[in-house]
């Protein structure tokens, strides 16, 4: 609530930063390192090919969050032109506050976004008011991390899981082996904290894959209160009732899906380096689809975790911003962020495209996530999809976590609060 608090400046007074001809086009990248890496190399290759249009890079700077460093510079008018990390749910509250360039307006990008991307991405970055403005960049799909060893023994309870045999997962690892009447060992754990970002790693995917990718938001109007949401709530909760997901904070201590303390986790490909370079000998572990309802029919949809690139209205020639956002997203640029950052451009085919095939080659435990980036969703385009996800985080606390609520009443009362927030209740 204090991020849109401070926001309200924005919407007061959004003009055009005056900037001298020989100024540098600026381009933020985040302060990965390996993104870094890869904006130095991209800038350099820029600089070779334009030496009559000079372009600088620079990380973000540190602060608490990148979405709070980028709200500081909006409201300050110190905005890069180019940023190239946005988090794609909060670009339609920029929009609207007239802060962004739309990108549809510029020459060429219709067409270039038009073989990128297939017809649904363009949907789901179209903003309100019709125009376009961020470029769909990279994802990271998350799935369900398992623990090959830890759940072989059990007795039909493999992955790919449904919800049943997830459960039946988690009640066959939950018995005392020992006899000792204790067992420091679960199925899995994801964050218990009530804070609006984490439900995009346990709830969100998991309404995805049970719904085949319906939105939360619709026609300005709470969409999330059905049988799949109820569903997702009731199957979470079950985990925390049963004692099959660990609810104290395990995030504090040392890796638990690598100590063998949890047997599966949600996360991304972010997580495979660290695994491979950390994991004990003889640990070994799968990538799986997020669990679904028994009887789930289609593929399974998962949150794809976008981040975007968007250019600002202080910028003073966008055209030549967009000819260098193309550069960074062409195939040799997406194939150079995979090598580098070990993430995923959303384009097209990533998993079939001879392009990329050697690194998909090269790297087999991130294939999963590049067949599955052919069924992923960002969030949907609403100015308060922060709100509604702190809406559903309280009914989630109260619900999933502490038991207080049926899933019926907590997806109800979220599904009116978010009408409320809308204004449509």
């Amino acid at each position: 609530m204090i991020f849109r608090l401070l926001f309200v400046s924005v919407l007061i007074s959004s003009c055009h930063r005056e900037q001298s001809t020989d100024q540098p086009i600026t381009f933020w990248c985040s302060n990965n390192a390996g993104e870094i890496t890869f904006a130095q190399q991209q800038t350099e290759r820029w600089k070779k090919l334009h030496p009559d249009k000079p372009l600088r890079y620079q990380p973000i700077p540190e602060g608490q969050s990148s979405e709070e460093i980028i709200l500081a510079s909006v409201v300050g008018k110190t905005t890069p032109d180019i940023y190239a990390n946005m988090w794609q749910g909060n670009v339609e509250m920029y929009a609207k506050a007239g802060v962004l360039i739309p990108l549809d307006t510029l020459t060429g990008f219709r067409e270039f976004i038009a073989a990128r991307c297939d017809s649904a991405v363009i949907r789901e970055i179209t903003s309100s008011d019709g125009h376009i403005y961020q470029v769909p960049w990279k994802v990271n799909p998350i799935m369900l991390f398992c623990n090959i060893p830890a759940l072989s023994a059990l007795r039909s309870a493999q992955p790919p899981y449904t919800y049943s045999t997830y459960l039946e997962a988690g009640r066959q690892f939950r018995q005392d082996k020992n006899g000792d009447g204790y067992v420091d060992q679960w199925l899995g754990y994801t964050e218990v904290k009530a804070i609006w970002y984490q439900r995009l790693f346990n709830f969100y995917p998991l309404y995805l894959a049970a719904s085949n990718g319906a939105p939360l938001i619709k026609n300005n109007k709470a969409a999330f209160n059905n049988q799949y949401a109820i569903e997702v709530f009731r199957f979470l909760q079950t985990l925390y009732k049963n004692d099959y997901f660990a609810r104290e904070r395990l995030s504090a201590t040392r890796d638990p899906f690598l100590a063998q303390r949890i047997a599966t986790q949600f996360t991304g490909p972010w997580t495979v380096s660290f695994l491979d370079k950390f994991k004990d000998p003889g640990f070994d572990y799968g990538i799986y689809t997020m669990p679904v309802p028994d009887g789930h029919q289609g593929p399974v949809y998962t949150y794809g975790d976008p981040k975007n690139i968007v250019i600002f209205n202080t910028c003073r020639d966008p055209q030549t911003a967009w000819e260098f956002v193309k550069t960074l997203i062409d195939k040799e640029g997406d194939r150079q962020l995979m090598e580098l950052t070990n993430q995923f451009p959303r384009r097209k085919h990533v998993d079939t495209d001879p392009f990329f095939a050697t690194f998909l080659a090269n790297n087999p435990r991130l294939k999963p996530f590049a067949q599955q980036s052919r069924y992923i969703k960002g969030v949907d385009n609403c100015e308060v999809i922060v709100e509604v996800f702190d809406i559903i985080s309280q009914e989630y606390e109260a619900c999933v976590i502490f038991n207080k609520k049926t899933p019926e009443a907590a997806i109800a009362d979220a599904a009116r609060a978010v009408d409320v927030l809308l204004g449509t209740n």
